[in-house]
C-alpha cells in the first residue's frame, strides 16, 4: 500500500517572529487559510487516506499536531526525541511502516511547501509509486527551475528511464547543493537540471536497505531499534537510537551516492517558502510592488512586505525594500538583503536571558 510521510520537524526560524518556538512554520496560515501542516495532508488525500498518513516531529509538537491537524491519530505521529536530520527521520517512518506493511511504498514530504496545482502533484506521486512498487528504486521528484535559484539543491539528470507512466523519469547523475549565482544561471538555462524538491517516493525497505548500504552505523542502529517497535523498551529504544545516531540529511546520506536513484519531471509551482521573501512570490503586491497582509496604512512605500498580526495598524511613510512583521509583543524591521542575517539575530536574542522568551 502507499503510505504518506510528512516531516514536520523544521522550525522555521526565517519567519520569526510569526513563527515561534512553540509555533513553527509549519503551523502558520502563510499559503491559504489552512495551516501548511493541513495543506500538506489534504494535496494528497486523493491517493494517500489519513490514516495511512504518519506524520515525524519533535515531541513537544506532537500534542500541537494532533490538536491542528483534524483526526491525525496519536499513534500515527511518531516524536523524535531531538533533530537529527532527514535521514534518521526517514528511516524511523520506513522502520514502522515495514513493520506493519513490509511492502509499504514512502511517499515522502515536506510539511512547508507551497504546490500548485495539487491534483498534477497527485498524479506525479501516482506515476512513482507504481514505479517504486516494482523495484528497489529511490525515486525523487525534480521541479522544473523558474529562476536561477542559489537557495535550492539541483539535480542534473541523464537520460531517461523508461516506466510506461505519463511522468517524465530520469536517471540522476549528482546532486548539488545552493550553487554560486554563475552555476545557477547555467543550471537554469541548460534544462539538464531540477530543482531538488526534498520530496520522494519508494519502497520502506528499499530506502533502508540504501541507508544500510551508504551509512552502515545508521542502518544497524535503525535495525536494533526496530526490534523493539512495539514492545514496552519501544520508547527508551528510540532515544537511544536518537542520542547515537549521526545528524545527516537523506541526500548526503543515500542519495548521492546510491546507484539506483531516479528523478521525476514535475512542472508545477512549488515553493518551499523558505522566508519573508517568498510571500512575494505568491501574494498579490499593490501598485507598488508590497505585500500587505493585516491593516496597514502606507504612504511613499516600495517593494516592501508588511505582514500585521495584531489589532491596530502599521504605518509606514517614506520605505523601500523592508520586510516589517508585527507579531503578538514583537516587531521585526529588516532590510530585505539582510534576511539571511535573520539567524545572527535570533541568536543573540537567544544569548540574552532577558529576552530568550521572545523566540
Amino acid at each position: 500500500m502507499i503510505h504518506g510521510v510528512i516531516l514536520a520537524g523544521g522550525r522555521g526560524e526565517r519567519f520569526w517572529p510569526l513563527s515561534r518556538a512553540d509555533k513553527p512554520k509549519q503551523f502558520l496560515k502563510l499559503t491559504s487559510e489552512k495551516t501548511m501542516l493541513e495543506e500538506t495532508i489534504v494535496r494528497v488525500s486523493p491517493l494517500i487516506p489519513l490514516e495511512r498518513v504518519k506524520i515525524v516531529a519533535s515531541e513537544s509538537m506532537c500534542e500541537h499536531i494532533i490538536a491542528a491537524a483534524d483526526n491525525i491519530a496519536p499513534q500515527n505521529v511518531l516524536a523524535e526525541p531531538r533533530g537529527r536530520n532527514t535521514c534518521l527521520a526517514i528511516g524511523l517512518a520506513a522502520v514502522h511502516l515495514r513493520h506493519t506493511d513490509p511492502d509499504a511504498v514512502m511517499v515522502v514530504l515536506s510539511s512547508d511547501h507551497l504546490i500548485r496545482p495539487p491534483e498534477k502533484l497527485v498524479r506525479i506521486i501516482d506515476d512513482a509509486c507504481a514505479v517504486a512498487a516494482q523495484d528497489q528504486l529511490l525515486i525523487t521528484i525534480g521541479i522544473v527551475p523558474t529562476r536561477p535559484e542559489t537557495a535550492y539543491g539541483y539535480i542534473k539528470i541523464g537520460e531517461q528511464y523508461q516506466t510506461g507512466r505519463e511522468s517524465q523519469t530520469f536517471k540522476v547523475v549528482s546532486f548539488t547543493e545552493k550553487p554560486k549565482a554563475v552555476d545557477a544561471q547555467e543550471y537554469y538555462y541548460s534544462k539538464d537540471y531540477l530543482w531538488n524538491s526534498g520530496m520522494f517516493v519508494w519502497k520502506a525497505s528499499a530506502i533502508l536497505k540504501a541507508i544500510s548500504e551508504c551509512r552502515g552505523e545508521i542502518g544497524k542502529q535503525l535495525e536494533e531499534y526496530a526490534r523493539t517497535i512495539g514492545t514496552t523498551s519501544e520508547m527508551a529504544a528510540r532515544e537511544k537510537l536518537y542520542a547515537e545516531a549521526e545528524s545527516i540529511s537523506v541526500d548526503y546520506a543515500v542519495l548521492e551516492t546510491a546507484r539506483n536513484v531516479l528523478a521525476i519531471k514535475a512542472d508545477i509551482v512549488w515553493d518551499d517558502v523558505g522566508s519573508w521573501l517568498a510571500l512575494q512570490r505568491y501574494k498579490e503586491v499593490d501598485g507598488e510592488n508590497n505585500v500587505v497582509i493585516g491593516e496597514t496604512i502606507l504612504r511613499d512605500t516600495y517593494e516592501t512586505t508588511i505582514y500585521n498580526d495584531c489589532k491596530g495598524i502599521i504605518a509606514t511613510l517614506g520605505v523601500s525594500d523592508l520586510v516589517v512583521v508585527r507579531a503578538g509583543d514583537i516587531t521585526l524591521v529588516a532590510h530585505k538583503t539582510r534576511l539571511g542575517d535573520l539567524k545572527k539575530l535570533l541568536k543573540d536574542i537567544g544569548d540574552n536571558d532577558a529576552t530568550r522568551k521572545y523566540l
